[in-house]
């Protein structure tokens, strides 16, 4: 019943999700009307279906006037994408027939296996049943086309669920019949979970906990199931349940375990050990060892002690697990053993049962006469041995817990290691050790301790790094230093270098028999079919990590079924967690997915861009792509919407994503959103320029550098601005151009790169007037206002300003508007023109409040305390800057915090609150890294200098002020170095350096007197 089905080519998965394999390589059938029709024919292959019936399968009762037309087009198709489709599906009369033979199927093989099973059973063979059985059962991936097929599949899907359900009571019932008993006791749980109805897996149930000597669990199993069926149908539980209640309670002698053919046990002689050497080079897990001897040491009860240690392919499960084992080799004196249960192992099947208890056996010095043939005996004497034996058992990569329950016996004084790359969360009693990389400090050790000390240590920062790009895998740390050590003329530094090619460093990891990715590959390849697929296209994630969201969208799932799948590559460790609900892949295993797809194609690019027409290449990989750019255009705009209230969008289709999003409904969860994702945000714009998806980066930039601006990553956003510039002219979008030009023409100003950000500004008005885009034109008019008052330019700022307040007006763009008169108050509270500035600063401030934008109105409220300030109405001023600061936290740049923190010191010492203002000024110096920000830079500087130079502390002011006017100078912002001269003049006065006051303070003066700002002004 297995999936090698010899020279077969052509073969089809229909219990689960449809598949098509041609050999090694998966089929695209077509869309859903192909699978359904598909499917249909091949749940009843070598029978003519009418094309009524296939109709009937594909739409119910809703089929369209076309349906008849659209079944022969599908069939048509098929048979053209389908190799040697035309011999498969055939025309006979009114409709169609699927010639599969019996092994083509996965249907029809479980079918085979289940008539296989009844006839071993028959003829009393019960070990063949079972294993007939098993193998048609391990065919189930679920429901036809995972239940999305309508009603008529639906119906076939229950009734072959039932036959699933009665094959599963079978091989319990054969189960019990062989002897086990508490191994089945978390498998029935686990199917009475799913279908509570089923009787016949209680009753197998209750009977396991009874010959298990859990009587009293066995009869409270009797209570609930008695109180469920009450509950739900108003009936109790039938004759037969009931009968085998009374039985477990009169301890009937009849409900002991069926008499098992007894072999002694095997006493073998002196100590045999298999085990494989401890290395002499072994390297950290000190506290992993501890808590396994621990463990072993202080463990209660009868039972096998089972140890299982999972981790990731290469982390060094083998290689504890034996170092452990020679540890407390003398305290388990009869016998060490080890077993490779062959798991994930290049062109091999995994270990049976049987054959593993042969081996063990044989390990054990049994002689060959004296183990019997069939699987189940060579199983029950290999357990009966174990049961009489104190010694170590080491399993070594084994598949998953199936594996190694039927090697466990009770009582036994042995103690069972299993190394596993899954999780074995099933294995009941297991106390887990999950490895994972290892600490940087131990990496460099374990580099030291294959390469040698002197040689490592000539090069101490090459093997840190050596270290980092191996990802602290033990496997590829030792790879890497044994490749090294075979080239001595090779220094450290030279390897990293050829590591640090990602499309390459897995190639570069290999030595021998041992290879990294490799070892990847058989964790990969031991996924099912569609676990593959879901891998490859999670690896196209471009952010360090991934939530069940972004997940879904790159799946096409929901976001829990998404979650499913990432848990399920946790428990594989394919995936790492770092946080909850958040995802992670190891660097190598990132190299390894992206290498997966490397070399596809490009998806076709927007029209007109530098890769329409393309080829179509993976479109695998072209699908997810797109539905993760669409998920995250999609939930920036809400999130972007909900922070920043009456923001402006280009004109641009809807949405395209019909992925969930995530709750993004208040202000607090969109900031905790973009906060997490920002940096996956931003790799995503690289993805979209990568695979020259020119609208996508437009459009995605132009959301990302509203948080980016946010949090003061200025240069993040003007690279970003830049990117989305050069994808707009690939694209030949004149529109999106515009915007990332705007964009690109705000960072520059935020950064002092004046000059630049005037010729990117004026380019970007010039495409607004010609587009006729009004709101373009007015936002990038006013974006050359802001430059040229940075300039000093202040009387060609002001008529900028004026019209673009204006057109926004006009427009009734409120968001906009605030932010220009904000703009505007400034340029006239620099200019000296106070009132005008109050006028603007209030309605900015109206505005803002009006459409709920709070980020806005702490800027009004700034602008309004400076132009206060300025009037000598320093209380007023104080109140306003309180408001701002109420306001002001998570809606604030660090720059522009600081700014706040500088004139809430000088209100505060202004009105002689001489501790607040301490506070304050340190603050707005110490909040962070201001050379980002060179404007803001200046402008703390001078402010809190001049608090300085007002309470004495002209040496502090002094420095301020310099500092304050490197920053303004090397940017050419005017005002605030002609500020810094007059602040350095004063700090020197009163120092009593007369002579450099006074150079400092004409050099001011007369810069004043270019912007036209009044003496009164720079007092």
């Amino acid at each position: 019943m297995s999936e090698n089905t010899g020279d077969l080519r052509v073969r089809f998965r229909i219990l689960g999700s449809f598949e098509c394999w041609d050999g090694s390589e998966r089929v695209r059938v077509g869309g859903p009307v192909h699978e359904k029709v598909l499917v249909t024919l091949l749940l009843e292959p070598q029978r003519v279906l009418p094309v009524f019936r296939l109709v009937e399968a594909v739409w119910d009762e809703n089929a369209p006037a076309t349906a008849a037309h659209q079944v022969r087009k599908a069939v048509a198709e098929l048979r053209q994408r389908i190799p040697d489709g035309r011999n498969l599906i055939v025309t006979e009369g009114p409709g169609y027939r699927a010639l599969t033979t019996p092994d083509q199927v996965d249907l029809s093989r479980f079918t085979q296996g289940l008539k296989q099973a009844r006839e071993a059973t028959a003829a009393g063979q019960n070990a063949l049943a079972a294993t007939a059985l098993r193998e048609a059962l391990e065919l189930w991936r679920g429901p036809l086309l995972s239940g999305s097929g309508g009603s008529v599949l639906a119906a076939a899907s229950a009734a072959l669920e039932e036959r699933r359900l009665t094959a599963v009571e079978q091989l319990f019932d054969l189960r019990l019949d062989s002897g086990e008993n508490g191994e089945l006791i978390g498998e029935l749980r686990e199917f009475i979970d799913a279908h509570p109805l089923r009787e016949t897996l209680r009753g197998q149930l209750m009977l396991a906990l009874f010959r298990s000597g859990r009587q009293a669990e066995a009869l409270e199993e009797f209570a609930k199931v008695r109180e469920f069926l009450i509950d739900e149908l108003g009936i109790g539980p039938g004759d037969s349940l009931t009968e085998l209640h009374n039985a477990i309670l009169r301890n009937s002698p009849e409900l002991a375990a069926p008499p098992q053919a007894t072999v002694a046990p095997f006493t073998p002689e002196g100590r045999p050990s298999t085990l494989p050497y401890d290395l002499r080079d072994f390297t950290g897990r000190e506290e992993e060892v501890r808590e396994l001897l621990g463990f072993v040491a202080e463990a209660p009860g009868t039972g096998p002690l089972i140890i299982a240690i999972d981790g990731m392919g290469g982390s060094g499960k083998t290689s504890l697990a034996v170092r452990a084992a020679h540890q407390l080799a003398d305290s388990y004196p009869d016998a060490q053993l080890h077993i490779d249960l062959r798991g994930f192992t290049p062109s091999g099947q995994p270990l049976s049962a049987g054959a593993a208890a042969e081996a063990l056996l044989r390990a054990l010095g049994v002689p060959g006469d004296r183990i019997p043939d069939d699987a189940e005996g060579r199983i029950a004497l290999w357990r009966r041995t174990m049961s009489t034996h104190r010694m170590i058992l080491l399993l070594d990569n084994a598949l998953d817990e199936s594996q190694v329950r039927p090697l466990l016996t009770s009582p036994t004084e042995t103690l069972v290691l299993v190394t596993s790359r899954a999780l074995l969360v099933d294995l009941d009693a297991a106390h887990t050790v999950s490895l994972g990389v290892m600490p940087p400090g131990d990496s460099v050790a374990l580099v030291e301790g294959v390469l040698g000390r002197t040689r490592a240590r000539a090069e101490p920062e090459a093997v840190a790094q050596l270290a980092e790009l191996c990802g602290h895998l033990p496997l590829a740390l030792r790879i890497a230093a044994a490749r090294l050590r075979k080239r001595p003329r090779w220094t450290v530094r030279y390897l990293v270098d050829r590591l640090r090619d990602d499309a390459h460093r897995l190639a570069e990891l290999n030595s021998g028999e041992r290879s990294v990715e490799v070892t990847l590959r058989l964790s990969y390849e031991g996924l099912a079919a569609e676990t593959r697929e879901a891998f490859r296209m999670l690896g196209q994630h471009p952010g360090t990590e991934i939530d069940v969201y972004a997940a879904g969208a790159l799946l096409d799932k929901s976001a829990r079924d998404a979650e499913g799948v990432l848990e399920y590559l946790l428990d594989m460790h394919l995936l790492q967690q770092h946080e909850t609900g958040r995802y992670a892949f190891h660097d190598l295993v990132r190299s390894f997915a992206q290498n997966l797809s490397r070399g596809s194609a490009r998806p076709d690019a927007e029209p007109g861009g530098a890769n329409a027409g393309a080829g179509t290449g993976d479109e695998e990989a072209a699908r997810a792509v797109r539905r993760l750019l669409d998920f995250a255009l999609a939930a920036t705009d809400a999130a972007c919407d909900m922070l920043f209230p009456g923001r402006a969008r280009i004109n641009r289709p809807e949405p395209r994503s019909a992925a969930e999003l995530p709750p993004l409904s208040t202000p607090d969860q969109a900031r905790d959103w973009l906060e997490r994702e920002q940096d996956s945000l931003m790799a995503a714009v690289s993805l979209a320029y990568r695979w020259e998806l020119d609208s996508h980066v437009g459009l995605l930039a132009a959301n990302v550098v509203f948080p980016l601006d946010l949090r003061g990553r200025l240069e993040e956003f003007r690279e970003l601005s830049r990117t989305a510039i050069t994808a707009a002219r690939r694209l030949g979008d004149p529109a999106l151009l515009r915007l990332s030009l705007s964009n690109l023409s705000v960072a520059c100003w935020k950064l002092g790169r004046f000059e630049e950000g005037i010729e990117v500004a004026e380019e970007a008005f010039e495409l607004a007037v010609g587009l006729a885009d009004r709101r373009g034109e007015a936002k990038d008019t006013g974006v050359l206002g802001l430059l040229l008052s940075a300039l000093g330019r202040y009387h060609e700022a002001l008529p900028r300003l004026q019209q673009s307040i204006s057109i926004k007006r006009e427009l009734g763009a409120e968001r906009a508007e605030a932010e220009s008169l904000t703009n505007l108050s400034n340029l006239y509270a620099e200019w000296g023109r106070f009132p005008e500035a109050v006028e603007a600063a209030t309605r900015a401030i109206a505005l803002s409040r009006g459409i709920g934008s709070v980020d806005k109105e702490v800027e009004g409220l700034t602008e309004l305390a400076i132009a206060k300030l300025g009037m000598g109405e320093v209380d007023v001023a104080a109140d306003l800057l309180g408001r701002a600061r109420k306001l002001a936290v998570d809606v604030m740049s660090p720059a522009d915090m600081s700014l706040l923190l500088a004139l809430s010191a000088e209100a505060a010492d202004r009105i002689g609150e001489s501790r607040p203002a301490t506070e304050w000024a340190e603050s707005a110096l110490q909040l962070g890294d201001l050379s980002g920000a060179p404007m803001r830079e200046a402008a703390v500087g001078n402010i809190v200098g001049r608090l300085h130079t007002r309470n004495g502390r002209y040496s502090l002011a002094l420095d301020l002020h310099q500092h304050a006017h490197d920053a303004a100078s090397g940017i050419g912002y005017r005002v605030e170095e002609a500020h810094a001269l007059a602040g350095m003049a004063h700090a020197l006065e009163h120092l009593g350096d007369h002579g450099s006051a006074r150079v400092h303070r004409e050099a001011a003066n007369k810069a004043f007197e270019a912007m036209g700002i009044p003496a009164a002004r720079t007092a």
